[in-house]
């Protein structure tokens, strides 16, 4: 295959994970602002974000099934699909009820999107740790125009259109996703059951260190869509300061996709995930207290680049340890950790904003995240005990 037919194969896989980042970053600022705009407490706004993330957890194990079954492209096109109708319901929604039903609509599609996407990067051709380091780099740079984005058109147009451009930018990606190709399944294997990769999987003992890794890895993300907007707003900032600021995270985090992961080659060292979770976590607390521009938006890109390593890191570890008919169900698995996190840290958040107050609630939580990072060390001992890793082969205790 010729360089220029390659890069026709996959430039829709990457343009439509681009596209619908878009639309995710747009919610970030969207979501909570929008929320607390209508009189939310910080429970209220905690339960919105959280509760639906139950459905998520739920649908990504059966998003990792059906990847394994019928392939990623089917499961990108249903994702595509539930962000759409999701900015619609958003541009409705005056109340709990129809908001609660718009973030279950689009917890789902990311619970459908992510473990389909990160199957699919894992079998493009070439490097397996450049091509998925590219998938996070175009997700992230999604994300900051979607954020960026989102806080300008929010300051020119209010909520409604911005809802309505979220939609629209779902509908731009099921079109991109039409056009996208997948790697053929072998058609003489066996038929398997629906959940038969996860009894595969479930015994081995890397699989729970992942999750840990994949949890503080989404705790940033977590914060972006939920709490982050809210301090930038309470220190002063407008809307699209606040999507500037956002945005950085994910620049930090395009940055790691982009330039780390050619150098990253997996390991089964401690050294990579430790410092990137003690990073994190000393970015979380730290952001608390300051004010200045710069100095956030500083700390913003040491946390988006530090948890897009940790992301390429379990990335790497899930894909190294699974076989490509398992990859998606191994996938789902590791990205229980995201799951929990988007679970766990707004509603955290919230309680600790509504009776201490939004700045201890930060310095609480990177307290938090510090403790769960140094948790990784024994962690890390136990997982790789009696353990043999090989590329492209499944892990053997």
């Amino acid at each position: 295959m010729t360089e220029p037919t390659s890069i026709r194969a996959v430039l829709p896989f990457f343009l439509s994970a681009l596209s619908w980042n878009f639309a995710l970053g747009m919610t970030y600022p969207l979501v909570p602002l929008y929320a607390h705009h209508l009189g939310m407490s910080g429970v209220g706004i905690g339960m919105l974000l959280s509760l639906p993330v139950i459905a998520q957890i739920s649908f990504n194990l059966i998003g990792g099934a059906y990847t394994d079954q019928v392939g990623g492209r089917r499961l990108m096109l249903a994702a595509f699909i539930l962000t759409t109708i999701a900015g619609v319901v958003f541009f409705f929604a005056a109340g709990f009820g129809l908001l609660l039903l718009a973030q279950v609509l689009l917890v789902m599609s990311r619970a459908m999107f992510w473990p389909a996407s990160w199957s699919m990067g894992s079998e493009l051709p070439g490097g397996r740790s450049l091509q998925m380091g590219r998938l996070n780099a175009a997700s992230n740079v999604g994300q900051i125009a979607g954020m960026t984005f989102a806080g300008l058109f929010l300051l020119w147009f209010g909520f409604g259109p911005s809802f309505l451009l979220l939609a629209a930018m779902g509908a731009v990606s099921f079109a991109l996703g039409f056009r996208l190709r997948e790697k053929r399944r072998n058609l003489e294997s066996k038929p398997r059951r629906l959940f038969s990769g996860y009894a595969q999987l479930i015994h081995l003992r890397v699989i729970p260190f992942a999750i840990m890794c994949a949890y503080i890895a989404a705790t940033p993300f977590s914060l972006s869509f939920s709490f982050y907007p809210i301090l930038f707003l309470e220190y002063g900032y407008a809307s699209d300061a606040t999507g500037t600021m956002l945005a950085l995270r994910a620049i930090g985090a395009a940055m790691a996709g982009l330039v780390i992961a050619r150098y990253l080659n997996f390991s089964a060292k401690l050294a990579v995930p430790l410092s990137c979770a003690v990073a994190t976590a000393l970015s979380v607390g730290l952001i608390a207290a300051v004010r200045e521009a710069w100095m956030i938006g500083l700390l913003m890109v040491s946390i988006g680049l530090a948890s897009g390593i940790m992301t390429l890191f379990f990335q790497m570890l899930i894909s190294e340890i699974s076989s490509v008919e398992n990859r998606g169900s191994a996938l789902a698995l590791g990205g229980l950790g995201w799951g929990l996190s988007h679970f766990s840290t707004p509603l955290i958040m919230g309680y600790l904003k509504d009776h201490l107050g939004i700045l201890p609630a930060f310095y609480i939580l990177g307290g938090v995240a510090f403790i769960w990072g140094l948790c990784l060390i024994p962690m890390h001992r136990w997982a790789f005990a009696k353990i043999n890793i090989n590329p492209d082969k499944q892990a053997t205790p």
